[in-house]
């Protein structure tokens, strides 16, 4: 906007008998000179053109022409020119430093057909129906959603995310219940499979449903931990309620940290491959046709276009197993509420850095180990800790029953307290 509105002042400005003229230049480069109009004069066209244009022409061509020559006459010099590869009939005729062989899009193809025909037995439709409730109306009726599910087992355990099978939301208007009915359609079948809820994980986004029915295609799970940027990817879902769909792109980016709008942060998986209402839940897969990922969240808005995120397929293994065996995760407590002090908030209220405890639970491990409200955590085994988010990723690479020390400030003096970790009510 701002060269436009430069050029029309200049414009504006130029005296009436002048004019722009645009010149290109052999590179494509379009300039604008400014040149008065001048009074035309009477010139002979016979030896001024000749000098002026005829000879620099003549003399640019027999110079170009001597330098070509010589240039061929150099073996090196001709090889560099001409040397390049061209395939003809899968062979290459010539060899050299320019590489002009024409590359098919047929493998590239191929590998998409392949994938997909891999995958897709494996990706199942999701239908949810909830109940809703209003305080004006009562029951208000019902509201569905679709969503996305991945078979992990022969016999009817379908990988799915939380938010799909366990959503409930409420306004002073309503009240959406947790899910009344879920269906499963299968690839290429029509019919719709009731399921039930296994379990769910509402930290981590994940859920699993079963169905009733054996013989399924289990999705062949990869590994999330050796995919790289610009790989090939492939999404494959229910968008929209559509039906089963597939979308393919690369790896945008990895270990990339996001945050859903419920403040869940999650490392994820980005990928350029659209992702829609309704893919959540669904599969994210290599060029081997391997589950890499579970498609969860995507950016929307103006001005944003295809950055979606999956779950990392080896995030969510021991996260599986878990709720088919227990119907939940079973995870690590110590029973805190803490806020993050950074160096600054530290200052401002005479304490140190850390994680300042605001709340126990009455009976957590923490309280019985001797955890005061008003300590301040600096260290967890060892490790400077200035945030609960830290605490809390050391805490869960432990196991239920195991002892961590924390290192806690306490009006002035610091001491280290032993606290065995319970499981999580």
């Amino acid at each position: 906007m701002e060269e436009n509105k430069n050029q029309n002042n200049l414009q504006n400005d130029t005296p009436k008998d002048t004019s722009f003229k645009s010149v290109v230049s052999n590179t494509g480069t379009t300039y604008s000179s400014f040149e008065p109009n001048k009074k035309k004069e009477k010139k002979s066209s016979g030896s001024g053109f000749g000098k002026t244009v005829l000879l620099p022409f003549t003399c640019g061509i027999l110079g170009a022409g001597i330098v070509i020559g010589t240039c061929f006459g150099v073996p090196s010099i001709k090889n560099e020119l001409l040397g390049q590869t061209v395939s003809t009939s899968g062979e290459n005729t010539t060899s050299g430093s320019l590489n002009t062989e024409q590359i098919s899009l047929l493998d590239y193809s191929d590998t998409a057909v392949g994938v997909a025909q891999k995958v897709l037995p494996s990706i199942v439709g999701i239908n949810v129906t909830y109940s809703v409730n209003s305080p004006f109306y009562g029951n208000a009726g019902t509201a569905t959603a679709q969503g996305s599910g991945v078979i992990i087992s022969d016999d009817g355990y379908i990988l799915t995310n939380n938010h799909v099978v366990n959503s409930t939301s409420s306004s002073s208007f309503y009240s959406i219940e947790e899910a009344s009915k879920i269906t499963v359609k299968l690839y290429n079948d029509d019919t719709e499979y009731e399921a039930e809820i296994v379990g769910t994980d509402e930290q981590t986004d994940l859920a699993v449903i079963k169905i009733d029915k054996d013989g399924l295609t289990a999705a062949e799970l990869g590994d999330s931990s050796s995919v790289q940027v610009g790989e090939f990817c492939m999404a494959i879902g229910n968008p929209l309620g559509l039906g089963t769909t597939v979308t393919d792109g690369i790896i945008s980016a990895v270990n990339r940290e996001v945050t859903d709008e419920d403040g869940n942060t999650y490392t994820a998986i980005q990928t350029n491959a659209a992702i829609n209402s309704g893919n959540s839940g669904g599969a994210l897969v290599n060029s081997q046709g391997q589950v890499i990922g579970i498609n969860t969240l995507k950016l929307s808005g103006d001005g944003v276009e295809g950055v979606g995120f999956a779950i990392p397929i080896n995030d969510t293994k021991d996260i599986t197993d878990q709720l088919i065996e227990y119907n939940k995760v079973r995870r690590p407590y110590l029973g805190i509420g803490g806020i993050d002090v950074d160096e600054e908030l530290a200052e401002q209220n005479n304490i140190v850095a850390g994680i300042y405890v605001k709340t126990l639970e009455t009976f957590s491990v923490a309280e019985k180990a001797g955890i005061r409200v008003g300590d301040v955590i600096t260290k967890v085994d060892g490790t400077d800790v200035e945030t609960v988010d830290e605490l809390n990723e050391i805490k869960n690479q432990k196991q239920i029953g195991d002892t961590i020390t924390l290192t806690v400030w306490r009006n002035g003096d610091t001491q280290d307290i032993k606290v065995t970790l319970q499981e999580q009510p």
